[in-house]
């Protein structure tokens, strides 16, 4: 069996070289095509120029295939380990520094044309991932009962948190006449980051819960 950062090593080399392309790629058509491909148009013409960025954009779309589909692979090996095992998979704690990509959210406030898509705020859900550190401390816990109640209550809570977010959403929507524009943005971004909270809450409290548990049982 392969060790854990061995088998993420080349899914996170593969998206690395996607964006590295996907960025030169982008910067081609500005700098040699007029960024056909990278400012909004009506309507779109094929042209030989426009090669690079088209095939960028087919090599984003079968590496995010490869990704979900390794990322799926994954999650049904690692349920059926903890089946066997009955306890929590084995994550390194610095995976937790992948949360920072939640920063590349930002780029669609940016004033670029080449930015001015709704996509970089879908990197908002990335905040989630800060929620590693935490899973990662827990690694190879064995799920007993008192385990398991912690996790059924950690999710209530997230859950109920994201529930309450998303109904203050909804309301504001409707109460406040956002431009048609803005409109998909704010709701965009409050998704994203509202998915985001969830996902690290649930670690986060999973996490608080247990440690709360052990401090009151006097065990270290």
């Amino acid at each position: 069996m392969k060790h854990p950062k061995k088998r993420w090593l080349v899914p996170l080399l593969s998206v690395a070289v996607c964006a590295a392309v996907s960025l030169l790629a982008a910067w081609s058509d500005l700098t040699y095509n007029g960024g056909r491909l990278v400012y909004p148009m009506e309507s779109y013409s094929f042209q030989r120029s426009d090669i690079p960025m088209l095939l960028a954009l087919a090599l984003d779309a079968f590496c995010a295939l490869a990704l979900l589909t390794f990322v799926l692979r994954q999650s049904i090996l690692r349920r059926r380990r903890e089946a066997e095992t009955n306890r929590t998979r084995q994550l390194n704690p610095k995976l937790g520094f992948l949360g920072f990509f939640g920063f590349c959210g930002f780029l669609g406030f940016l004033p670029v044309s080449a930015l001015s898509s709704y996509t970089p705020f879908v990197f908002f859900v990335f905040f989630g991932f800060f929620g590693f550190f935490f899973e990662g401390k827990m690694s190879n816990t064995l799920k007993d009962e008192r385990f398991q109640e912690n996790v059924r209550r950690a999710r209530l809570d997230a859950y109920g948190a994201g529930i309450q977010i998303i109904f203050l959403l909804v309301v504001a929507n409707g109460l406040i006449d956002f431009p048609p524009e803005l409109r998909a943005s704010v709701l965009l971004v409050v998704l994203s980051l509202t998915m985001a909270l969830v996902l690290f809450l649930q670690e986060y409290l999973l996490y608080r819960y247990d440690r709360q548990e052990v401090g009151d049982d006097g065990c270290v």
